[in-house]
């Protein structure tokens, strides 16, 4: 029995019911996004009123005087109108925009917390990095960062350019193939910050999204502490349709391209799935996370997100898949 995905019928999918498509791009929510934000008001304020400068030229080169459109059209005006005034206007812009948003590539200084993400057809993965640089906990599509402090991310790609963009922690930046780019966001007040790959990279590049979630300090203690221990503890058998559900994932290929810890699935061509019961959304941010959309991924992804990498299981049936989904549902 071929297992149906429940997003088919509608046509869509539900990334609006996590949270809002597209990410509002004028809501900064920290102060990497602030300037960011300000310097986009002040071009967009800058463009309004060249546009009017053009209409009331138009205007009196139309409907204007004889006079009034000599004046328009003589040497002083072309110098003025036409060369010195852009001239000023945009030097003035360029210096006060560098100045504005240097913030956004002051060097580091080793104290900020930090995370590599790298980009993938069509999904982000993540690594929580310690002092070192050395990797201490693995994730997919989804940053966990505490209020009020920055966190310098380490973007990387691993095959063809991609861009990271939560608008309202930071600007965009690039994510390309052999180079690493260094982006600051920080998050000033609690909340899910949905984010988007910026650049066109092929295939569902419209459903490749992520989610980023900011913690108030002691709630973020206790959020590295339930992974920590989750990582250090052995994984305990699960029973009833759980342990038939970790079987078909074992024996069914799944634990040749994802990961989870504790398991001997070991697979590094899909995301990570030692913490997915926990995460907020499926997909790569496409999907709220709940075992309907886990049933519906699981047996049919290409007809949610056509062109992903994760092949159909529809050769499994519905029961099948709704164990594989509750096994799932217990990886926190």
């Amino acid at each position: 029995m071929r297992a149906r995905s429940p997003l088919i019928s509608t046509g869509r999918t539900m990334i609006d019911a996590v949270w809002g498509w597209p990410p509002p791009v004028l809501d900064p929510a920290g102060p990497y996004a602030d300037s960011v934000t300000l310097l986009a008001w002040v071009l967009f304020g800058l463009g309004v009123f060249v546009s009017g400068v053009v209409v009331v030229a138009l205007w009196i080169a139309v409907k204007g005087s004889p006079g009034l459109r000599a004046k328009l059209g003589g040497e002083h005006a072309v110098w003025i109108g036409g060369i010195a005034f852009p001239a000023v206007v945009l030097v003035a812009l360029l210096v006060w925009g560098l100045l504005l948003t240097a913030s956004l590539t002051r060097p580091i200084s080793g104290e900020e917390m930090r995370v590599r993400v790298t980009g993938e057809m069509w999904w982000f993965r993540v690594a929580y990095l310690d002092p070192a640089g050395n990797t201490e906990m693995l994730d997919a599509n989804e940053i966990h960062i505490p209020v009020g402090h920055p966190v310098v991310l380490e973007l990387e790609s691993a095959d063809v350019i991609h861009n990271f963009w939560v608008p309202n922690l930071s600007g965009k930046m690039d994510m390309i193939p052999g180079r690493t780019n260094l982006l600051r966001i920080q998050a000033d007040r609690p909340g899910q910050f949905g984010g988007v790959c910026a650049e066109y990279c092929g295939g569902p590049h419209a459903l490749m999204g992520f989610v980023v979630i900011a913690h108030e300090p002691e709630a973020w203690n206790q959020w590295v502490a339930a992974r920590r221990a989750r990582l250090q503890a052995a994984s305990s058998p699960p029973a009833g349709a759980a342990a038939r559900g970790r079987a078909l994932f074992m024996d069914e290929g799944c634990a040749g391209c994802h990961r989870v810890a504790g398991t001997q699935a070991n697979g590094l061509a899909g995301p990570d799935l030692t913490h997915v019961g926990s995460r907020a959304t499926l997909g790569a941010g496409i999907l709220p996370n709940h075992r309907g959309t886990m049933m519906g991924w699981i047996g049919d992804s290409q007809s949610i997100k056509p062109g992903n990498r994760m092949p159909r299981y529809d050769m499994l049936s519905a029961e099948e898949i709704e164990a594989i989904a509750i096994w799932l549902e217990t990886q926190r």
